[in-house]
């Protein structure tokens, strides 16, 4: 639906105060009559611009830009003053525009968010050592607003760049973008939220222009507490929130996402968000290869929050496939820094513990210390990188895997670029186009002896913005992990297989078509299995009753 602006917002704004709200401004767009109504005569040029001849001139100069954090800086200026326009832009040149707006562009920007600040750009600041005043603060952000989604993190482990403190509402922000870009989520819905705990990043601490608490991470008793104060309040103000969890340290983002995942409907972008995308590209390459999920050896290279949480997302399948848990696990091996994870491997976190082996099953334990020495031994048929180290998937290693694998599938998902475990063109020389191949950053299509190969990209953002679409178009009560599971199918059924070097997933091109597809598919899962918090008739059409398109009333 189009966001109609309401006689009461345009009746107490007038002037420079339209002219400054990014969600009422139109900028050169307005007409005589409005400006004549709205106080902005003389305020604007003469020449009346047509959306289409505004979003024109944005993306030039926004082309003329010479890098990406440049451009990403740039769009931030059109997002800062007109909503409207910054998402009609983003809607034309989606696969462009994403990792400008988000992954990898964005972690330069955070890297300098404080020196660099100028706009907050409607995000809440909540600091632990201010616990009295997250009533006040989310209220003060929402300024009346029916806020149905809010991205959360405590930036404490920002995939790539690690600990960044306050800079890290930019993922918060950056998050929403992709919502409202990819799924038509209503920006005026949305609400980015920063948890300021600390910092352990010291070069912040140190840093005169830092804009974040300059102590250590609090963690602990006191820690939980003010999550559950932000948690409880924002419940509270905001019924029908859907709330998203981002970038927490891996010792504390499964226990905020267990405590609250079956009374709210919550989300972690990390633990569930990969795990979704990454099995979605293993089932759209089990359509391609025509092998079962349950006849695969699965090893991860990283077993953080991600790596772990994407674990537990294709165990879980396993079983829903047919496997018992115990037969289910059997299938799955954890490689972190010090080799395959045992059960007497120090420092263990709950979700690493969970897929651990025993030393008894090898005959040389001890020697499996590294990447290479683990995939000879165990002979996966599925490898999977979150390590961040970059070139990990080395030719040795790749070329072990092709000699006894059909089809073997080979992810490295580490983002930005420079911490990739691997080259998709290297992949696909390696394996002699055998390789199913999806990777956690845009990818060029391969040409290998006659064939081209489109390479997915196992992003994110390909399923979280609908999923949320989902969840908030059935007003779920949960969300489950049959709800997860029939977006990953959703996606995942999205391959075409009669086509020499397909990819693994839908092309990034196509994001607002798929979002509705998963949307729809989770309405529907809601409503079968009773979590559909109102009565839904037609999935498709809650699913386009909810949605926002860029236009000017």
């Amino acid at each position: 639906m189009l966001h109609k602006q309401s006689e009461e917002e345009n009746t107490m704004k007038t002037g420079y105060d339209i002219l400054n709200d990014p969600f009422l401004n139109k900028g050169t767009a307005f007409t005589q009559a409005e400006r004549k109504n709205l106080g902005l005569v003389g305020l604007l040029p003469p020449h009346v611009q047509t959306i289409e001849e505004q979003a024109r001139q944005v993306y030039k100069r926004y082309s003329d830009k010479p890098t990406g954090l440049e451009k990403r800086r740039f769009l931030m200026q059109i997002f800062d003053t007109n909503r409207t326009l910054f998402y009609y832009v983003c809607g034309r040149h989606i696969a462009e525009i994403m990792p400008i707006i988000y992954d990898p562009v964005i972690a330069e920007n955070i890297e300098q968010y404080s020196e660099l600040f100028v706009n907050p750009q409607n995000a809440v600041y909540l600091s632990i050592d201010a616990r009295d005043n997250v009533e006040e603060a989310l209220k003060n952000g929402a300024a009346g607003r029916d806020i149905r989604l809010i991205v959360v993190s405590d930036a404490e482990e920002i995939l790539g760049i690690g600990d960044w403190g306050t800079n890290g509402v930019d993922i918060s922000v950056g998050k929403l973008m992709v919502y409202t870009a990819a799924a038509g989520i209503d920006p005026q819905s949305v609400l980015p939220v920063i948890l300021d705990c600390g910092t352990n990043r010291k070069e912040l601490s140190a840093d005169p222009l830092y804009l974040g608490n300059r102590h250590e991470r609090i963690s602990g008793d006191a820690y939980y507490a003010f999550i559950d104060k932000f948690v409880q309040t924002a419940e509270t103000l905001f019924p029908k929130l859907y709330l998203h969890f981002e970038d927490f340290g891996r010792n504390n983002a499964a226990n905020i996402l267990n405590k609250y995942n079956t009374t709210y409907p919550v989300f972690n972008d990390d633990i569930q968000g990969t795990g979704i995308i990454t099995l979605a590209g293993i089932l759209g390459g089990l359509r391609i290869s025509g092998e079962k999920l349950t006849d695969q050896i699965y090893m991860c290279f990283g077993a953080g929050t991600a790596g772990a949480g994407i674990a537990k997302r294709i165990y879980m399948e396993m079983i829903r496939q047919g496997l018992t848990p115990e037969e289910a696990k059997k299938h799955f091996y954890l490689v972190d820094k010090q080799g395959l994870l045992f059960e007497d491997t120090p420092g263990l976190t709950p979700e690493q513990a969970f897929f651990v082996r025993k030393r008894s099953e090898f005959d040389h334990a001890d020697k499996l210390t590294d990447l290479e020495a683990a995939v000879r031994s165990v002979k996966p048929t599925i490898l999977v990188g979150t390590s961040t180290v970059p070139g990990a998937f080395t030719e040795s290693i790749v070329r072990c895997m092709a000699s006894y694998a059909k089809r073997p599938f080979i992810f490295p998902l580490s983002n930005p670029t420079k911490l990739a475990e691997a080259k998709a063109a290297d992949l696909i020389e390696w394996t002699d186009g055998r390789g199913l191949i999806a990777t956690g950053i845009p990818a060029a299509p391969v040409t290998y002896k006659g064939v081209t190969y489109e390479i997915g990209q196992a992003n994110n953002a390909l399923v979280y913005p609908g999923l949320g679409l989902g969840v908030m178009a059935a007003e779920a009560k949960l969300l489950t992990a049959e709800m997860i599971s029939a977006a990953a199918h959703s996606l995942g059924g999205i391959v075409d297989t009669k086509q020499p070097g397909a990819a693994v997933l839908p092309p990034v091109t196509k994001l607002a078509e798929f979002s509705h597809t998963v949307a729809v598919a989770v309405v529907k899962c809601a409503v079968k299995t009773g979590m559909a918090g109102k009565n839904v008739t037609d999935a498709d059409a809650v699913v386009n009753d909810l949605k926002w398109y860029p236009a000017y009333e």
